[in-house]
């Protein structure tokens, strides 16, 4: 009897400690601001700083890591008895990371300098979690922008972010009023979307192709399966005020330059860092670092634009095409953004921290953006990101339709479904 109470005790505690990894005694603690007739819960919670993520067809999701857990840097989630909280977890790689995707029968996980993949049986369970096939390796990755961050099309490529690590090009970087480097060494193999084939091993620079180039960094991607392009959120660049007050007061440099939403093809440039977008004029402006002022548009005048123009400093670090049924009409095919929120709007406040959403028709804006999903922060002035309590990075679509948003600060899962007015 004794044998049978310890054995009772010991299944209780492992069942506690699953409970408190997860979300079950915090659905009353979902506060996020929805549209009426949405409805969220907490998915999973205390995972680590979870970024981007995948739900298969079955429902489970893997979500990659910023740096791994107990020698874990992918989890993956099941909600075995079906509430729609998770309730069971397991991982697999030892290394941290941003990027990851499911595509053909094969998981894809990206590290800063690498991306791998996994073989999936029937049940979309990893088969090799710790002998992966290495078909990306020796990637540039660097202090600044050193996430990879991946999507994949139908024609047997994968396509692979490459941030600069740089805020301008500048001989001296981020130093006041030091000019930039002509011509920029760092796009050689660094600031573009790299493209690369998905089942060759051990690819490199040699084996891939510069896709496109003039993009200071993107964490936010998505294949578009409407217009069959890849699109991408481009972080813009920081400080222009404190680097060049000449030009720009703060107010000015808290909007510009715009965050981008981009529509890349092959052979695109867009300009970085010889240019920026200024979304209230429209244009792409020549960058102070390279004879600028803020009103030249100079050699940026031809430069390839935006789809989209968000206000500065948001972080865009998630992005996706919504393709289900289960949100109203309005929503289909168009396109929902993870704001990982600001921190150099300073002396004015930050600002993000919430999800957006972006109508399309025929693959183009169709309507003016909105705030979807807000509330994370959970306070309503921010003057840093410590203030944040939650910060959205990742953006998932699950086979019901329910949108999947991470956050990388507390770990938290949130599942937001629609239940009608």
């Amino acid at each position: 009897m004794k044998l049978l109470q310890r054995l009772a005790l010991m299944l209780f505690c492992a069942c506690s400690c699953i409970t408190s990894a997860f979300a079950n005694d915090s659905i009353q603690k979902s506060k996020i601001i929805l549209p009426s007739g949405f409805q969220s819960v907490i998915f999973a919670q205390n995972l680590g700083r979870a970024r981007h993520l995948v739900v298969t067809p079955a429902g489970d999701i893997y979500v990659r890591l910023a740096r791994a857990r107990k020698g874990k840097g992918t989890i993956m989630l099941r909600d075995k008895n079906k509430d729609g909280i998770a309730d069971d977890s397991s991982g697999f790689g030892n290394y941290g990371g941003t990027g990851i995707a499911i595509k053909n029968g094969y998981l894809y996980a990206s590290s800063d300098s690498q991306v791998f993949r996994y073989k999936l049986n029937e049940k979309m369970e990893v088969t090799n979690p710790g002998s992966p096939e290495l078909i990306i390796t020796g990637l540039v990755a660097s202090r600044q922008h050193e996430t990879k961050s991946i999507a994949l099309d139908n024609d047997g490529n994968i396509y692979v972010n490459i941030g600069a690590p740089s805020n301008s090009c500048q001989v001296q970087d981020r130093g006041k009023g030091s000019p930039g480097i002509e011509p920029c060494p760092i796009l050689e193999k660094a600031g573009g979307i790299w493209q690369f084939k998905v089942d060759k091993l051990k690819q490199s620079y040699p084996e891939g192709v510069r896709y496109a180039t003039g993009i200071r960094n993107v964490v936010g991607l998505d294949w578009n399966t409407t217009t069959n392009s890849l699109f991408v959120m481009q972080h813009g660049r920081d400080q222009l005020s404190n680097m060049w007050p000449e030009y720009y007061n703060d107010s000015v440099s808290a909007e510009l330059p715009a965050e981008e939403m981009m529509e890349v093809k092959k052979g695109s440039d867009f300009g970085w860092p010889y240019c920026y977008y200024d979304q209230f004029q429209g244009k792409r402006m020549l960058a102070p670092e390279y004879g600028g002022d803020g009103k030249k548009q100079g050699r940026c005048e031809g430069v390839d634009k935006p789809v989209l123009g968000f206000p500065g400093h948001l972080a865009p670090n998630g992005l996706l095409f919504y393709t289900g049924d289960m949100f109203p009409e309005k929503y289909r095919n168009g396109a929902f953004i993870a704001f990982h929120g600001s921190w150099n709007r300073a002396p004015l406040p930050q600002k993000g921290f919430f999800v957006a959403f972006v109508p399309f028709t025929n693959g183009k804006p169709s309507g003016d953006w909105e705030i979807f999903a807000d509330g994370f922060a959970e306070t309503d002035v921010i003057t840093s990101t410590r203030d944040a309590k939650y910060r959205p990075c990742g953006l998932a679509q699950g086979p019901d339709g329910a949108l999947y948003v991470t956050d990388d600060n507390k770990g938290m899962i949130w599942k937001i479904v629609y239940k009608g007015k």
